[in-house]
């Protein structure tokens, strides 16, 4: 063994790490990419029986009845009608195509909760210099630090031909979901009685990693900027988050500051990540559940168990749409089924399990990633016993004006307490996520700079 690869092995024991093995690929596999596979890296042929089809470029267009930015995105299918629809009565029917936490959901509320099953549409696209620039990092893109970090991957998918859970769970991290967006909405915990109350913040978040023209060697390490105020109830108005996510976790770790009105003074966070429990969230979801999981992995040891169909949340545009008000779609347990869709599609199963000598709440977690856009879609979630905790679901859609899939809103369900809780909720706010802004750049993002604007 060369001796630099002897100082990495000591290193990596040193810090309780696995050494990793190269992920790039040769080009005659990442040439797959322009055949076999889609950009990103998903199968372009259909299934077997023809249930999940053909991929053929997705979204490319907004419908004709999108005409600015900001505006709420008109369903692309309005005629489409359920094929069918999945209840506690007939769930055995469809057993090989549901999570655990699906079933769990069944038998928790067998009365109420439905999966209305539709047409299975292949709606993921992406721009041609998103393509591109996967292609090239798949033939460069490396796990560094144990799996810690990733390098060598700029503007696209690290690893769409992965070898491996943990580069699945970067490939989540880092999928696309534009160059820089600006949203206002709203967060919920549900009761069991069904009450509520809103909180509502506006976000801007300022994706490093997707600017174009950006290099590997300008980044800075710094893969996301976020910043988040919180607008109302009046009581939290003011508060305010920022956060630099990093590309290499163990060279450092995520950067995070908060502001507190009242105080008027701003102060380092280094707790939030991991399970931090998000106080918006009444206790229902972790720090690391945001966007459905974040942060750095060296808590858990990953696992890619298999490629399998399943029912997952799939261009959920009424669910969001401003005709629906959040009166009509949260009900005790649930959303309502009335204007939720699913469909089938492949995904990629990876788990997580707690390292030993690590703490979380979450001693096992199954994710459920979309094949077509490396989005987490469902992910089933377990306490220290081995038993059933939480599930979480991003109601999945084409964001046709990027073009490209993230959520219209994720939901987090507590099957043993009989609570849940939404994020991202902007049915009733007068525009949706914009993503048409120009970056203000990394100045903005700075602890100077959030004392300032919460003055």
């Amino acid at each position: 063994m060369k001796k630099s690869n002897i100082l990495l092995a000591g290193l990596c024991i040193s810090l309780g790490l696995t050494p990793m093995a190269q992920a790039k690929v040769s080009k005659q596999q990442a040439d797959k990419l322009r055949t076999t596979l889609t950009p990103l890296g998903g199968e372009r042929a259909g299934n077997s029986d023809g249930s999940i089809p053909e991929w053929r470029g997705g979204i490319q267009f907004p419908p004709s009845t999108y005409k600015q930015p900001g505006q709420h995105h008109p369903d692309p299918f309005p005629g489409d009608q359920p094929l069918f629809t999945v209840t506690a009565k007939n769930m055995a029917q469809y057993d090989k195509f549901l999570t655990q936490g699906q079933k769990a959901l069944f038998k928790t509320y067998p009365d109420t909760y439905k999966m209305p099953i539709f047409k299975s549409r292949r709606t993921a696209s992406t721009p041609q210099w998103i393509d591109d620039n996967t292609y090239n990092n798949a033939q460069s893109a490396t796990l560094v630090d144990g799996g810690y970090g990733i390098k060598d991957a700029i503007g696209g998918i690290p690893f769409p031909i992965p070898q491996s859970g943990l580069e699945i769970i970067w490939n989540h991290n880092t999928r696309w979901r534009g160059e820089y967006a600006v949203r206002r909405a709203s967060e919920v915990a549900v009761q069991r009685d069904g009450d509520y109350s809103l909180i509502t913040t506006q976000a801007e978040i300022d994706y490093n990693y997707y600017k174009r023209g950006m290099t590997v060697e300008a980044l800075d390490n710094v893969l996301i900027h976020y910043l988040s105020f919180t607008k109302a109830p009046a009581r939290l108005a003011g508060g305010a988050v920022l956060a630099h996510e990093t590309m290499n976790q163990l060279k450092e770790p995520r950067r995070a500051w908060g502001y507190n009105a009242g105080q008027r003074r701003v102060r380092k966070a280094p707790n939030l990540a991991y399970d931090t429990p998000v106080a918006a969230a009444d206790g229902l979801r972790t720090i690391d559940e945001t966007d459905m999981y974040n942060g750095s992995p060296d808590r858990y040891n990953w696992k890619l168990i298999n490629k399998q169909e399943i029912f997952i949340p799939y261009n959920n545009y009424r669910v969001g749409s401003p005709e629906v008000s959040y009166k009509q779609l949260l009900q005790p347990g649930h959303l309502n089924p009335e204007y939720t869709r699913y469909e089938k599609h492949r995904v990629w199963v990876v788990e997580a399990t707690l390292k030993e000598g690590k703490r979380h709440i979450y001693h096992k977690r199954r994710f459920y990633i979309d094949e077509d856009s490396w989005g987490a879609a469902v992910i089933d979630q377990y306490d220290e016993r081995g038993e059933l905790w939480r599930v979480s679901m991003a109601y999945l859609k084409n964001y046709y004006e990027l073009p490209g899939i993230w959520t219209s809103m994720d939901v987090f369900h507590d099957v043993q307490a009989r609570r849940y809780h939404v994020q991202g909720m902007d049915n009733e706010e007068r525009t949706t996520i914009d993503f048409s802004k120009m970056s203000p750049g990394p100045r903005y993002f700075t602890p100077q700079e959030l004392r300032r604007r919460g003055r």
